[in-house]
């Protein structure tokens, strides 16, 4: 297989990658506090070539989360709150693990913790659920810093909001949360962001953007196909031409 082979051929992987996480930030558009997921690819020569006969080919260098802030709805439900700053909330899964996410679409679960809409109780700065007594209803109040009170003022918890030191190594898990990987390093109370009460967070997605970007990336795929099957009729042009001339 010719150079022009193994060019079209990275170019196209590069692509399939790249088609899958644009799908994917389609799919989650209408997610509350998703960040779009994005592709990072390298332009790289291989060692040891002719300097006058460069060939570069696309290596995948993996991808990166976009924390750009996603607007603010307004809702009016109190138990809807939204991040304006870095933080993220914490939740507890299924399995006991820690997961993180931004989403604010609140309630309270049977057990009288507060609960995402899918049944993750949300975890105060220590890493519990935090329980309300049941008679409150929603009737309670969010600071910005998190702090829980009722209408006369008593304390009631404070949700935890955390500083990720590395948000490209989280891993989803769907439901918009994100389990930690590895070397996502120490976790950290976050003083800067702050919580609005009443709203929730868009997802940062932007669908006629990411729309364009499928359609220009799967034209690309088409032209990378293209040009690996003329490089491969030219090659069995040239065999036949040199099997005629012998």
């Amino acid at each position: 297989m010719g150079n022009g082979n193994y060019v079209s051929l990275s170019l196209a992987t590069a692509l399939e990658r790249s088609m899958d996480l644009a799908a994917h930030n389609m799919a989650n558009a209408s997610t509350a506090g998703y960040k779009s997921t994005q592709a990072l690819f390298e332009s790289i020569e291989p060692e040891g070539g002719d300097p006058d006969m460069a060939t570069s080919y696309v290596q995948d260098n993996g991808t990166y989360t976009d924390m750009s802030q996603g607007a603010l709805i307004a809702t009016g439900n109190p138990l809807d709150i939204a991040l304006t700053g870095e933080g993220w909330l914490s939740y507890q899964t299924e399995g006991g693990a820690t997961a993180y996410g931004r989403d604010g679409r609140l309630t309270v679960n049977a057990d009288g913790q507060l609960a995402t809409l899918s049944g993750a109780p949300v975890l105060n700065r220590a890493g519990n659920p935090i329980t309300l007594p049941q008679a409150l209803g929603q009737q309670i109040i969010f600071t910005q810093d998190g702090t829980i009170t009722d209408l006369e003022g008593g304390v009631l918890g404070q949700i935890g909001i955390f500083r990720l030191p590395d948000v490209n190594q989280l891993v989803p898990m769907g439901n918009g949360l994100y389990l930690s990987g590895e070397d996502l390093g120490e976790v950290i109370p976050e003083t800067d962001t702050r919580l609005s009460q009443g709203f929730i967070e868009q997802s940062n997605v932007r669908p006629i953007l990411e729309m364009t970007r499928l359609m220009d990336i799967q034209r690309a795929y088409e032209r990378a196909s293209k040009l690996m099957t003329d490089e491969n009729d030219l090659t069995k042009q040239a065999i036949q031409r040199l099997g005629n001339v012998v």
